[in-house]
């Protein structure tokens, strides 16, 4: 039996099940990957809302990854909600310690109903310590915006702020566009290097959007870890969300979870996906 890739999400815990590391987990297995995780965070949250947060020192996060990463080869690593700068130092030196691992940031500043998740101090680390270290940064558009101060309100607007994430020391970044410039598309931007390729998919009008973010830079890693390029483990990764959002189970009285399942592979609704 062939090993399976095995990937690690440093992230906060959602114990509503939407996002943060059971979200990652999800993702990682449902492309036959082996999901690891170390939690940051123990966030009070459902689909209503985040409600507080309990944020793990960088001690306990070190010893929940040394033991990972020292018994197993860790292929590829997913960063969400890394709440203090001294917990984002330490993620930084861990990562370091793993050869040749391919790494997705997602910068998680603040949750869907505006519960801010990480201050302005820890924001400025995690540029300065860990965009250099990344594969992919994947930043939503508030939080390209928090990131670079600059209003997204245009195609320009977007492609400036992911240049200005480049000279921070991010060498591919996408930006998730959502609904901006039509109502009938959600487009993603993905700046890679010099390059740039858009991806879009039908807009989904729904609720169904917790955990969205979470469940992209996951499946991004899974597909990194499976030996994809970027610009293929981008299309792979949207398709499968927007398949996600589309079979949402509509959980709970706010942002429902997606549906983040094997049976995407199985069913026949992925679309284009190889």
């Amino acid at each position: 039996m062939t090993k399976p890739p095995v990937c690690l999400t440093i992230a906060g815990l959602d114990p509503s099940g939407g996002a943060g590391v059971i979200a990652d987990i999800k993702t990682f297995s449902a492309f036959g990957c082996f999901a690891a995780a170390a939690v940051t965070s123990i966030t009070f949250q459902n689909t209503t809302g985040v409600f507080g947060a309990e944020h793990q020192s960088a001690k306990v996060v070190r010893q929940q990854v040394e033991p990972v990463i020292d018994d197993y080869e860790v292929v590829a690593v997913k960063t969400g909600m890394l709440p203090t700068g001294e917990v984002i130092d330490e993620t930084a030196r861990l990562i370091g310690r793993m050869n040749d691992v391919r790494l997705v940031v997602d910068p998680v500043v603040r949750s869907t109903s505006g519960f801010d998740l990480i201050d302005d101090g820890a924001l400025r680390v995690l540029v300065e310590k860990l965009f250099p270290l990344a594969d992919i940064v994947t930043p939503n558009r508030p939080e390209a915006e928090r990131i670079t101060g600059r209003a997204i309100n245009s195609r320009a607007d977007v492609e400036a702020a992911a240049r200005e994430m480049q000279a921070l020391g991010a060498r591919n970044v996408l930006i998730k566009g959502g609904h901006m410039e039509s109502e009938q598309k959600a487009v993603d931007y993905l700046f890679l290097g010099e390059n740039v390729h858009e991806f879009e998919a039908p807009f989904i009008d729904t609720t169904a959007t917790h955990g969205t973010g979470c469940t992209l830079a996951a499946a991004i890693a899974a597909n990194l870890a499976l030996g994809k390029g970027l610009v293929d483990a981008v299309k792979i990764g949207k398709d499968f969300v927007t398949t996600a959002i589309r079979t949402a189970p509509m959980l709970g009285h706010g942002h429902s979870p997606i549906n983040i399942s094997a049976d995407y592979f199985a069913t026949g609704t992925k679309t284009g996906v190889r």
